[in-house]
């Protein structure tokens, strides 16, 4: 007796999508004749037979979008699912929202329990695991089967899909350049590892903003994080180098919250002796004491933009070529870098 075989089956035999084996079967004219054939006679060989169950799944208009973020804590993706949501709903859809703690395999998970019919597309911020692993099959096994896909922030660029991030070397060339226009000579980078796609494009803006102004890059200067460690041993080694840094950039403001607070215990006076700004505006930012100067993500708007692509993707209103938006960030100035604020 033959094997029953499924969609997914003629699709990896023949070395194509679902859907291209779907509209073959169908007899669709997308799909050249010769390739349409061969598929119908692979299929007939082995008495194919759809699952008319699957199908429903499958076809069947759930009207929820699926949104995996990295952690949720961070004020950045609350931001971000906000504007997900605003617009989501304002077009007739539910939000389903699941964290992958920076886990690859928590992230294959939520892909799992998402993409089986729960939802009609999914927006995802890449989990920390997975950009370092650099594994992206449960990526390239959704793209292969044309379901609808957003990344944004955290994107993968091997991945054929639409996306939105931030223009992440723009706003940290901007955040250097203005420690330097308060007068700051020796800038410290408070990284994360390069895996992480956001850490190495601002650490590419603050390399360019530095070297724009004849400034050498010193690599002891350059700090590259761990966030499952203590990140205050960390942070403190900035303050004990020789010739000790008079500005900091941090890629974000949990970074930069702590450097400020280990600053204020060692004496020193912000902004007199140590200017420090981070990236995002949220409540902490705003309470620390100085409150942080920040490049603004604008994580709100970020998320209307992903949910108008994924919905746009969803009804067929997206044209063929994937859209990458990339958003402009400003400067939000605060006590930590200006007195005059």
């Amino acid at each position: 007796m033959k094997p029953r075989i499924t969609l997914k089956n003629i699709a990896k035999e023949f070395g194509v999508s679902i859907s291209t084996v779907s509209k073959a079967l169908k007899g669709s004219h997308e799909i050249s004749e010769e390739v349409r054939q061969r598929i119908q006679a692979y299929a007939d060989y082995y008495n194919y037979k759809p699952n008319n169950l699957a199908l429903q799944l499958r076809n069947q208009k759930t009207s929820v979008i699926g949104v995996i973020i990295p952690e949720i804590v961070h004020h950045f993706f609350s931001t971000v699912i906000d504007g997900i949501e605003q617009y989501a709903n304002e077009k007739g859809y539910n939000v389903m929202v699941c964290v992958s703690n920076e886990s690859y395999e928590k992230e294959v998970l939520n892909f799992s329990l998402l993409a089986n019919g729960s939802v009609d597309g999914l927006i995802v911020s890449v989990a920390r695991e997975t950009q370092e692993n650099k594994i992206y099959k449960h990526f390239e096994a959704l793209t292969k089967d044309e379901f609808p896909l957003v990344l944004f922030d955290r994107i993968i660029d091997e991945i054929q899909c639409d996306k939105v991030v931030i223009d992440d070397v723009g706003g940290s060339f901007k955040a250097a350049n203005h420690l330097m226009d308060v007068g700051c000579k020796r800038i410290a980078l408070l990284t994360t590892e390069d895996y992480v796609s956001v850490g190495s494009l601002r650490k590419e803006g603050y390399i360019k903003a530095l070297t724009s102004k004849g400034i050498a890059i010193d690599e002891n200067l350059i700090f590259k994080l761990d966030d499952n460690k203590g990140l205050t041993p960390q942070i403190e080694k900035v303050f004990d180098v020789p010739n000790p840094p008079d500005g900091i950039l941090a890629v974000n403001e949990i970074y930069a919250a702590n450097a400020l607070i280990i600053a204020k215990k060692r004496g020193l006076s912000i902004p007199e002796d140590i200017a420090i700004i981070g990236f995002t505006s949220g409540l902490i930012s705003k309470f620390t004491s100085p409150p942080l100067t920040c490049v603004e993500q604008h994580g709100f708007l970020m998320g209307k933009q992903a949910a108008e692509l994924l919905i746009n993707r969803i009804e067929n209103n997206a044209p063929l070529v994937f859209q990458k938006e990339v958003i402009s960030t400003n400067i939000k100035i605060r006590k930590s870098t200006s007195l005059n604020f």
